[in-house]
């Protein structure tokens, strides 16, 4: 999980987000976003999209369209989809 993180961090270096959101892959860990940078302590976000971890490396390797996750059930999103929407637009 720190490695998708610090990937996940480098690949914002530099743009903007705004709000902050949860990748929770239950026991395996979560990634949280939050003002451009990602990390793996867990707290209060936003949104929370809850996933398998392979399916959250498949989205972030643009292996995995989120809009077709989240229709097959592959993603489950709380909170703020609009916070969602903004970091499928960076990612």
């Amino acid at each position: 999980m720190e490695e998708m993180a610090a990937g996940l961090s480098k690949g914002l270096e530099g743009r903007s987000f705004d709000g902050s959101l949860k990748f929770d892959c239950g026991d395996e860990g979560v990634i949280v976003v939050a003002g451009g940078a990602a990390d793996t302590r867990d707290r209060e976000t936003d949104c929370t999209i809850r996933m398998s971890r392979p399916n959250l490396e498949k989205l972030l390797a643009g292996k995995l369209n989120p809009m077709t996750g989240v229709m097959t059930g592959k993603l489950k999103v709380s909170g703020d989809m609009g916070v969602a929407m903004k970091l499928a637009q960076l990612l």
